[in-house]
């Protein structure tokens, strides 16, 4: 498979090695010096892009992307606002777009423990929630999209919460997200329930970005055999 990156920072460096050694290649390579390379022509020569970028430019490459007819994988977050535009964009141009706030293969497990937890925290009102997340100080977005993820799933499952704040002082029906921002952190999410005699707490610390990676490569072999909106659940069966 021959893959364009876009984005070609840290992740996208990353991202590089782990397909190499799986066998693929790298097509494209776009980056804040090469920008205008971006083009429909130079992604019709590739089989699928990985695009990690920034808010501000992700939709726009989403919509490159189905103009060439390839599948895009994402791990922009910060767009959200913009998801039924993106949504329907790839619907017309019968594209396929396969999003995730977090590609690692465990922190989509650990989405699965999170509304577990919360279905049998449903009834037990003597418990509070409240949700950290830790990331490096590069990191331009907060809260992290994986602690957006792991909020929504909450608020769905968890009576009396119907909203997130973000480092604030929430009201009763408010689940409070803190964001810390802290040296070369690659994640940690960590979601607390706390009563007056107790508390429950699950962790996911990420060592480093290779499983965040590893996720993107595989959901882009994925793409290869699937089409639509697609997701980490659709790649490991949830």
């Amino acid at each position: 498979m021959k893959i364009a990156l876009i984005g070609y920072g840290r992740m996208g460096k990353e991202i590089e090695k782990i397909a190499l050694e799986r066998g693929h290649e790298i097509g494209l390579k776009i980056d804040i010096n090469n920008q205008a390379d971006l083009t429909v022509e130079n992604l019709q020569k590739c089989d699928a892009a990985i695009e990690f970028t920034i808010p501000a430019s992700a939709v726009a490459n989403y919509s490159l992307c189905f103009e060439a007819g390839i599948p895009v994988v994402s791990g922009t977050t910060g767009w959200l606002d913009k998801k039924e535009e993106v949504y329907r964009n790839c619907a017309e141009k019968n594209g396929t777009f396969f999003y995730g706030s977090n590609f690692s293969v465990g922190v989509n497990l650990f989405f699965e423990l999170n509304k577990k937890l919360a279905e049998l925290m449903a009834p037990r009102n003597e418990y509070n929630v409240e949700m950290t997340e830790v990331h490096h100080t590069q990191k331009l977005d907060a809260p992290s999209g994986t602690a957006i993820s792991l909020a929504d799933d909450i608020l769905d499952l968890l009576p009396g919460k119907n909203a997130w704040v973000n480092d604030a002082t929430p009201q009763q029906n408010e689940l409070n997200i803190k964001s810390e921002r802290v040296g070369q952190v690659p994640g940690i999410h960590t979601v607390k329930y706390e009563s007056d005699i107790d508390f429950i707490e699950i962790t996911h610390s990420a060592k480093s970005r290779k499983g965040f990676a590893f996720g993107a490569v595989l959901a882009a072999e994925y793409c290869m055999g699937h089409k639509g909106i697609l997701s980490m659940k659709d790649l490991l069966n949830l």
